[in-house]
């Protein structure tokens, strides 16, 4: 009888080992660090060229690469699809994914996509075949990055992570977080210079001309701009607006489609409805009063924006009105190369020629049955297309995402 009992509770003691053996294993696979990547299968797509017009919804905010794909961000994935006009988002062209680390920010220069994730890991892939480029160490973020479920904080505005050029032509990335600044080759992902800085105080803005890295320092004292060489990182210059106040935000105007050498930057501090426009080169930031207000937009060297109802466009930097066109109340909700695109109070988007003022498109951004009973959030162009969030009416920021979107596809896409 005992020899039984003893049996029993040793059988059972093997048992409770096994199972605990096998929910290690499950736990291991689930909860161990991981990457998928899934490559594209398919060719690489065509350039997309439709007619003027909307073109489809989507759940996301996507950047849009090479006039061809749409790159889009999730908690711990960033995934592409095709074609760009296509109506809604696709099966992934391509996709890759991590555990545990979450995703932080993405760029796109031509066709190589970089992401930034939690860990600080920077990843690049070729666009055209989903396939690693090349894989960097970089700085963690210096705080959790926080997104509403379209995503727009992590591809149309990221923090901590941008493209710069050097004055040879060189393209670099750089990113900034806990205590430090590095930057890469955006070719290869070899490291260039790396620099070590206060925890969460520096901020590449963006890339000027000449060669030169942004970046906003408010470590210690009243805040300041700094110019950097961006082939080697040394501080050329620091500066600051006359008359600023102890903080200081920085808006780069007039970019590359990729985000490099821009023209020009607008200063701001709090609240500050006066915002002033400065012309950049290759010495100090030189005042521009035809770039003030953070109405004003750049592109193609004329400054654009809707005064009672009429765009006016006018020369850079002198200020002289080269043409005005009667658009309605509304504003310039973004630009790009050769287009300047203005959104009336109707929600009618209007496209027109910064050279000439000559109108190019307008229809209404409606589709389906959604109507145009909504308020524009973030807005993004490139390609020839552009992309509008849209809010539910009377806008409460502090809403949860199903009362602060106006469907579950907010954002519309359109061809202009």
């Amino acid at each position: 009888m005992g020899w039984a009992v003893g049996r029993r509770r040793f059988v059972a003691a093997v048992a409770a080992v096994g199972v605990a053996a096998t929910v290690g294993v499950i736990a291991y696979r689930v909860l161990a660090p991981a990457e998928v990547s899934t490559p594209a299968r398919d060719d690489y797509p065509a350039r997309s060229t439709p007619a003027p017009g909307v073109t489809g919804r989507l759940p996301v905010a996507p950047l849009i690469v090479d006039g061809r794909l749409r790159v889009y961000a999730a908690p711990r994935q960033v995934y592409a699809d095709q074609p760009v006009d296509s109506r809604s988002r696709r099966t992934p062209y391509w996709s890759f994914r991590r555990w545990p680390a979450s995703l932080d920010a993405v760029v796109a220069s031509g066709t190589t996509v970089v992401s930034r994730w939690s860990d600080g890991q920077l990843v690049a892939i070729d666009a055209r075949t989903g396939r690693l480029a090349w894989r960097a160490d970089g700085p963690e973020p210096a705080s959790e990055r926080v997104a509403r479920r379209t995503g727009t904080a992590v591809v149309w505005r990221p923090s901590g992570l941008a493209v710069s050029r050097t004055v040879d032509g060189r393209h670099v990335v750089v990113s900034s977080g806990e205590g430090e600044i590095r930057a890469v080759d955006l070719a290869d992902g070899g490291q260039l210079w790396r620099a070590a800085v206060g925890s969460g105080c520096r901020e590449p803005v963006g890339s000027g001309s000449g060669g030169r890295l942004l970046t906003v320092d408010d470590c210690e004292g009243p805040a300041a701009i700094e110019f950097r060489d961006t082939a080697t990182g040394m501080v050329t210059t620091r500066w600051r607006p006359p008359d600023a106040g102890d903080e200081l935000t920085a808006t780069l105007l007039g970019c590359e489609p990729d985000g490099v050498g821009c023209a020009a930057l607008r200063t701001a501090g709090p609240g500050d409805a006066s915002a002033q426009g400065w012309l950049l080169g290759s010495a100090a930031p030189v005042q521009a009063p035809v770039l003030d207000g953070s109405a004003t937009e750049l592109v193609d060297g004329t400054a654009v924006n809707v005064v009672d109802g009429v765009l006016v466009g006018r020369a850079v930097p002198g200020g002289e009105e080269r043409w005005r066109v009667e658009v309605g109340p509304g504003r310039v909700i973004a630009v790009q190369p050769g287009r300047v695109h203005v959104l009336t109070e109707a929600n009618e988007l209007v496209t027109l020629d910064p050279a000439t003022g000559a109108r190019s498109s307008s229809f209404v951004l409606d589709i389906g049955s959604d109507g145009t009973g909504w308020a524009p959030g973030d807005a993004y162009a490139a390609d020839g297309f552009v992309v509008v969030e849209r809010l539910r009416r009377p806008v409460d920021p502090d809403a949860d995402d199903q009362r602060y979107y106006l469907t579950a596809e907010s954002l519309i896409i359109a061809a202009t």
